[in-house]
């Protein structure tokens, strides 16, 4: 039996991360008992999703970094989409270096994962060109969040805002009423769902009843961070009712060392 370490960065006023992220892979060690997951967290202050409070928290990223390596995580996660989305394409990038660097002048070499780069990455694991999205933001941030997933080379076939600037009121969305947003959505043209492009907003609970029901893949900023997170630590990314994603089927990223539930048997 391993425990696995895993480090969140995440911003002061997110309760969802730690959430969701844990009751994932809780489930996956019914399925895989001798992977457990232990998790240490690290916080940046931000109450209001703005431009100008995103900018103050990112400030706060190398302190942040430096307090989880003190745990010497297996992995860390920096958990807030928009965050890094907003600062421009490809920002993730940066930001998953600049962590990495503080991380190892402490002695402590973890890999690093982004919320973004995550979310990049779980589309393109499900081979999905176009996708439709939903996000909490105002529209302002929800273009930010479009222009950095199509600079990536991903259509956005349609986009909803449900305009919430305050980040604990996000929090607080019932994710019982995305089995209803995604209706808003003309998805005529997308290969696959982000059903929620935040890791505040919480999705989970809805994530295999609509993909059920829609009939193509659905993933969140939570779920393909969890993916992200499985494989590198050279697990497969398996969690059992958390869509095609972790449904045991997507090959993992090139390069992470972890194969389908399926090439481990």
């Amino acid at each position: 039996m391993t425990d696995h370490h895993i480090g969140l960065i995440v911003p002061s006023s997110n309760l969802t991360m730690e959430t969701e992220l844990p009751r994932m892979l809780n489930a996956r060690e019914s399925i895989a008992p001798d992977d457990r997951f232990v998790f240490h967290t690290s916080r940046m202050r931000m109450k209001h999703v703005t431009p100008d409070e995103l900018r103050k928290m990112n400030a706060q990223t190398e302190r942040a970094a430096l307090e989880l390596a003190d745990a010497r995580p297996d992995v860390v996660a920096t958990a807030c989409l928009v965050a890094i989305m907003a600062q421009g394409p490809g920002h993730h990038c940066v930001a998953e270096a600049d962590i990495a660097s503080a991380l190892r002048a402490e002695g402590a070499g973890a890999p690093v994962v982004s919320s973004a780069g995550a979310l990049l990455s779980g589309v393109e694991a499900l081979g999905a060109r176009r996708v439709a999205i939903i996000t909490p933001y105002m529209k302002e941030l929800t273009a930010k969040v479009v222009d950095y997933i199509e600079d990536a080379g991903i259509e956005v076939v349609d986009a909803l805002s449900l305009e919430v600037p305050d980040n604990l009121a996000v929090a607080r969305l019932d994710p019982a009423d995305l089995r209803e947003h995604w209706r808003r959505l003309n998805l005529g043209r997308a290969d696959a769902l982000v059903l929620s492009a935040c890791v505040q907003m919480p999705s989970l609970a809805s994530i295999q009843p609509v993909e059920d029901e829609a009939g193509l893949p659905v993933l969140s900023a939570a779920t393909s961070t969890a993916f992200r997170i499985l494989t590198e630590l050279g697990l497969p990314p398996v969690v059992p009712g958390a869509g095609s994603l972790l449904g045991g089927q997507v090959s993992s990223p090139a390069g992470s060392g972890a194969g389908t539930m399926a090439g481990r048997s």
